[in-house]
């Protein structure tokens, strides 16, 4: 059975502060191109029949707004730092006009995460207008929704385990500094590869710009992108012309067809 045609959609491909930074007056976040204005990462996955999130940041509901959303199947989650959840109360709008739950996933460690940091969504008896929220547990094993079949991939995040997730021919991977070979595994095969690069130095928990370049060339990947960039990396387009061929930096509202 051969996977759906799919359409990604960068929502975002900035770090935790975004780009530009608040109170920063340097070269990227003084930049007045529109490629180096970043949200924070997320990513919007579409088929014929079925519209997915992954991660929704403290920009989720502009993200929305600006992609002319209306309908939305799940909000799938990478891990439970503030910014890829901190957005999920927006789901409200979705609640409303489609009268459902909205369907969250994610492993065990960010759905009790999601329960701490939104407690309203989950009391007894809710506030009117709060937000109806459905947890979906996965581990390692392959989840349905519609007709996407998503596999994870565990990453690790300086000692946090975090999920990439591959769908069909296209992986994405997102806050990691370490992939194991077993994950590697999973990866290799994919025309597609999205990965993090903060920035040109090292860094504990995040691939820096090299890391991430060997990463793709070790899996043998054809096409990669970058994401969760900050303003440390550069400008989009001075650090898209050091790229080796194959291999993009990502940005805000770019468009894959896969």
């Amino acid at each position: 059975m051969s996977y759906p045609d799919i359409k990604i959609t960068f929502l975002g491909t900035g770090t935790s502060s975004g780009v530009p930074m608040i109170g920063c007056s340097c070269e990227v976040c003084t930049s007045a191109d529109r490629k180096d204005k970043r949200l924070r990462s997320s990513i919007l996955v579409q088929s014929e029949h079925t519209t997915v999130v992954v991660d929704s940041g403290p920009d989720f509901r502009y993200q929305m707004l600006r992609e002319n959303i209306k309908h939305l199947d799940a909000v799938v989650f990478t891990h439970p730092h503030k910014d890829h959840v901190a957005g999920l109360d927006d789901v409200r709008g979705f609640n409303y006009f489609m009268q459902k739950p909205m369907e969250i996933y994610g492993n065990e460690m960010t759905l009790e995460v999601i329960i701490r940091e939104f407690p309203y969504a989950f009391t007894e008896k809710k506030y009117p207008g709060a937000p109806n929220i459905h947890l979906n547990t996965i581990s390692s094993e392959p989840f349905q929704i519609n007709d996407l079949v998503i596999t994870p991939i565990l990453v690790w995040h300086m000692q946090m385990p975090v999920l990439g997730y591959r769908f069909g021919k296209f992986t994405y991977i997102t806050d990691a500094n370490r992939i194991e070979e077993n994950s590697r595994e999973m990866i290799r095969g994919s025309e597609v590869l999205v990965l993090n690069a903060l920035r040109k130095e090292k860094h504990i928990s995040h691939f820096s710009l090299s890391e991430a370049i060997a990463e793709v060339k070790e899996l043998n990947i054809p096409t990669a992108y970058f994401t969760h960039i900050s303003h440390q990396l550069g400008k989009h387009a001075d650090v898209s012309n050091e790229l080796p061929e194959g291999i993009h930096l990502a940005y805000d509202g770019l468009s894959l067809a896969l």
